[in-house]
């Protein structure tokens, strides 16, 4: 199989890697988000999906639609969010199929800038971890 390396390059897929880029920020600073930072983010899905590097991406509900479960002392919890004592939160991601890590992450850099563009009050992280294929 084929695919167009990320910057239209084709390359051959031989060993891909994956990876889970996760998206990390404020809570309360999603409210803020400007359309533009939509649009980009549409863009950017539309790249990735047509070069073959994006597998999947989704933005996700406010912690509030949510729940942690936890062990403690030997038993499993379950609390409802809103998470109240988390500074940041994963509020998107995205899985990318790539040739190496150093692609993986100049995908989180483009990401990270991507924000910082179209949103420019914007304040978070992109985390970045490889996942194991067993």
């Amino acid at each position: 199989m084929v695919r167009a390396h990320h910057w239209g390059v084709p390359e051959p897929k031989e060993d891909p890697m994956r990876f889970l880029c996760m998206v990390r920020m404020d809570e309360a600073q999603a409210a803020e988000a400007p359309p533009a930072i939509y649009q980009a983010m549409g863009a950017y899905e539309q790249e990735g999906r047509a070069n073959g590097t994006l597998v999947e991406s989704q933005g996700l509900l406010p912690s509030a639609a949510g729940a942690i479960v936890t062990v403690a002392d030997g038993r499993a919890k379950a609390i409802d969010g809103p998470f109240a004592e988390a500074k940041e939160l994963v509020g998107g991601y995205a899985v990318v199929d790539v040739h190496s890590r150093a692609e993986a992450v100049e995908l989180g850099r483009r990401l990270v800038q991507l924000h910082l563009d179209n949103w420019p009050t914007w304040n978070g992280t992109v985390e970045i971890r490889q996942i194991a294929e067993f």
